[in-house]
């Protein structure tokens, strides 16, 4: 058989893969073979044999319904208002609608600065997990849903106002350009020159965002912020098995709907 010409390439991509890969798994202190320790196994079979039969009464489902209702709620609460943040700042942010550089080509040095600063402020709303921000508000607003959709708002705009600022800048600017040459404020721009091509790729990632958004719904339950995963966390608690295993298949649901939705929303958009 003919020898490969890349086998060493593979394999000194193989072994620098194991050498920077290594200290990481050490530091992580990751050891999978502990899943196969008796012990580990005895608890595990203890555990999962609880799930059957999952939990059926009226009056669990009726909660687990009005749950999942409020998780649905809170994400497209807080995608809201994460969008109405997100539009302004991408109106600042996105070079291609600045109205200093009409003229000169070059944007202000005020207006980089400002631009500067609002990139900033997307940076930091994005880097603080929605997790983090509802385990902080929790502290202040209190247990529920309120927390939950503002940790939401918070760490969506900051990612929606540099993608969207990213999708407009990646566009055709000649429309832009044209409007605010002629004397359009920036926002006719957006709407009239750079939506036009760009609204699909907007609307897509705005879908997805949201789909995102009922997944972190409810894994911020778990730190209070109401919603399907507090009742699983209070199931868990509870070593209630059965009830875990309906609001397990109640989440899968919910999330293979909101996959659903989301891919008939893009083949409408193709």
């Amino acid at each position: 058989m003919p020898r490969d010409p890349a086998w060493r390439g593979r394999l000194i991509t193989a072994a620098v893969m194991v050498i920077v890969l290594w200290p990481m798994l050490v530091q992580a202190e990751f050891k999978p073979w502990i899943l196969w320790d008796a012990q580990s196994l005895e608890a595990t079979w203890n555990f999962l044999s609880s799930f059957v039969p999952p939990a059926h009464s009226a009056e669990f489902l009726q909660l687990v319904l009005v749950s999942s209702w409020e998780t649905i709620a809170m994400a497209t609460a807080g995608m809201a208002l994460a969008m109405l943040g997100a539009i302004p700042l991408t109106l600042l942010v996105t070079e291609q609608l600045s109205v200093s550089r009409i003229g000169t080509g070059k944007v202000s040095p005020l207006a980089a600065t400002l631009r500067h600063g609002v990139r900033a402020l997307l940076v930091l709303l994005r880097s603080v997990p929605e997790l983090v921000w509802a385990l902080l508000l929790v502290r202040i607003v209190g247990l529920g849903p309120t927390a939950g959709v503002i940790a939401i708002a918070l760490t969506y705009c900051g990612m929606l106002g540099k993608v969207y600022a990213e999708i407009l800048e990646s566009s055709d600017a000649s429309a832009c350009n044209a409007l605010l040459n002629n004397g359009s404020p920036r926002l006719a721009a957006l709407l009239y020159g750079a939506l036009p091509e760009s609204a699909a790729e907007l609307v897509s990632y705005t879908i997805y965002r949201w789909e995102c958004a009922i997944r972190g719904s409810v894994v911020m339950g778990f730190v209070g912020a109401g919603g399907l995963g507090q009742r699983m966390d209070e199931s868990m608690k509870m070593m209630a098995g059965s009830e875990l295993a309906t609001m397990l298949m109640v989440f899968v649901l919910l999330v293979a709907g909101a996959d659903a939705v989301s891919a008939m929303l893009r083949r409408r958009l193709a």
